[in-house]
């Protein structure tokens, strides 16, 4: 059986910015309970719980993106490398499930509004943007190049816009007295916390799962694969990613002729290159076939 790697350049993650926004997000936290409970605001409350389980997700992050870049042993062969979509998986969920909470706060609430000291909430608000914002620029390029570092950016992205909310919220309980507004502003962050939450869920879900990633038409490959001379079927295909950064291929390749190893080598780099060029697919295991009989179906389940 062969196996190769096809080596890309990469964008290198800073874990460093994931440290001051971990600092950032406790003090905003600690900041935002205390002037929830002195203004007697659910939303500032709401968005102080949020940004808490945003501590909890970044440093998730952390490890799991320190984890990642350990190298593999005989125990473990693959190194840490899912640590990453581990963590987007748990950080996703988690945000569903704060978000579900504060919807059902916000609801009970809108029956029963109270009078807020707006003043605190407003100034809160203005630290919660100002500080989360700091945080969504210092991850914003690394969201763009891993799914670990999108969850947290989505948890920062999605509090400063909170914060936007609570601060709106405030202005119109000090100017119009319309203390039903902090209910109403909780439930739609509750809302739009689900939304976001809900596609990274799915996303590290179908990684962790294995799933053929969407891009990937494995009908395609074989029509690409067959167009070399040589290839009989390649067949018992397997397409997953590792991570974000490894796109792997697992499959038996029937050859059409009873080839010496050199000449399989030749044949199987030609393959390399279709894979790579056409699929994005930078890691490739073969095994070789000549009349073999066994299952020769595209995907065949053990």
């Amino acid at each position: 059986m062969s196996h190769n790697h096809v080596h890309i350049h990469k964008h290198e993650v800073e874990g460093k910015n994931l440290v001051f926004s971990i600092i950032l997000n406790l003090l905003i936290t600690a900041a935002q309970v205390v002037g929830g409970l002195v203004s007697g605001s659910l939303a500032l409350i709401s968005d102080a719980l949020h940004n808490f389980s945003d501590v909890i997700s970044l440093v998730f992050s952390y490890v799991a993106h320190k984890l990642s870049r350990r190298k593999a042993s005989i125990n473990n062969t693959f190194g840490y490398k899912r640590a990453e979509l581990i963590a987007a998986f748990v950080n996703a969920f988690t945000l569903i499930l704060v978000a579900v909470f504060l919807g059902y706060e916000a609801v009970g609430r809108f029956f029963n509004p109270q009078p807020i000291k707006s003043g605190l909430v407003i100034w809160l608000a203005l630290l919660g943007i100002v500080a989360n914002g700091v945080s969504v620029l210092l991850l914003k390029k690394d969201a763009d190049h891993n799914l670990n570092m999108k969850s947290a950016y989505l948890h920062l992205l999605t509090d400063m816009m909170a914060s936007v909310a609570v601060l709106v919220g405030g202005l119109l309980m000090k100017f119009f007295g319309w203390f039903w507004v902090d209910s109403v502003l909780t439930l739609l962050i509750s809302i739009y916390l689900i939304y976001v939450g809900y596609d990274l869920l799915i996303s590290s879900t179908k990684m962790l799962m294995l799933f053929t990633p969407e891009e990937i038409d494995i009908k395609e490959i074989v029509r690409e694969v067959h167009k070399i001379k040589g290839v009989g079927k390649l067949h018992h295909i397997h397409v997953w990613h590792l991570n974000e950064e490894e796109l792997h291929l697992e499959a038996h390749l029937d050859c059409s002729e009873d080839i010496k190893m050199s000449e399989f080598n030749d044949l199987l780099h030609q393959v390399e290159i279709v894979l790579f060029d056409k699929f994005g697919i930078n890691h490739i295991n073969i095994q070789p076939e000549f009349k073999k009989e066994d299952p020769k179906d595209f995907i065949v389940q053990d």
